[in-house]
């Protein structure tokens, strides 16, 4: 007999510590966010939070 596997695998994405934060961004601003994440090869959600770090004087992971 075989026994069954009590654990079970997820699927999807694995959990983190982290909280979603929404907010509205208007033009021209956003545009200037998309421009500056595609100069730096990061997606725009990457580009939001390094510039956060900036504004914090937070060094980057």
């Amino acid at each position: 007999m075989s026994t069954l596997n009590t654990r079970i695998k997820k699927r999807g994405r694995p959990s983190v510590e982290s909280e979603e934060v929404r907010s509205r961004i208007q033009q021209p601003l956003l545009g200037e966010l998309d421009e500056w994440a595609e100069k730096e090869g990061i997606p725009r959600a990457e580009a939001v939070r390094r510039l956060i770090r900036l504004g914090l004087n937070m060094p980057h992971e």
